[in-house]
């Protein structure tokens, strides 16, 4: 019997994205929980709602009622409205860790957001393909969540 042992690239999962913001950190922090929780989506828009407690120690998971769910992470770190960390299995029922990092800053009268995600074990090929586009949904949602809570305010002045 031969052992073949997986190299470090096949284990490890690396997401980098800058997501461009026309509205302030506050909005955009408030969009990014929203969207996060309970106004999560799947990417053809069906509803999957979770709850996330902003809070170190705090949960993320997908409550589906009776004691039943899906544990996704914990949050390791809060800082509002520049960081949001959190780690855990995410959406994978495997053996892995992840780790998920927002990092938000004002940049041109608007608000960047640094988002990373690594992840290490034994990842998936469809997950390692499919988490880029998930994300860019996710965030795309946080943008105009957050965009469109600007343009909410500007007309009630």
């Amino acid at each position: 019997m031969t052992l073949t042992l997986p190299g470090i690239e096949s284990l490890s999962l690396s997401v980098n994205e800058e997501i461009r913001v026309r509205a302030s950190l506050d909005a955009t922090f408030a969009a990014l929980l929203e969207q996060l929780g309970p106004s999560n989506e799947m990417r053809d828009g069906t509803p999957m709602p979770m709850k996330l407690e902003p809070f170190p120690g705090g949960r993320w998971f997908r409550d589906l009622g009776e004691g039943n769910g899906h544990f996704w992470g914990t949050v390791q770190a809060i800082k509002r409205p520049t960081l949001l960390e959190i780690t855990g299995p995410l959406f994978m029922s495997y053996p892995v860790a992840n780790n998920l990092q927002y990092r938000l800053s004002e940049e041109g009268g608007g608000t960047l957001i640094k988002f990373r995600h690594s992840g290490f074990g034994l990842i998936q090929d469809d997950h390692k393909t499919g988490v880029v586009t998930g994300w860019n949904y996710i965030h795309e949602q946080v943008r105009k969540r957050a965009e469109g809570s600007r343009s909410k305010s500007a007309s009630i002045r």
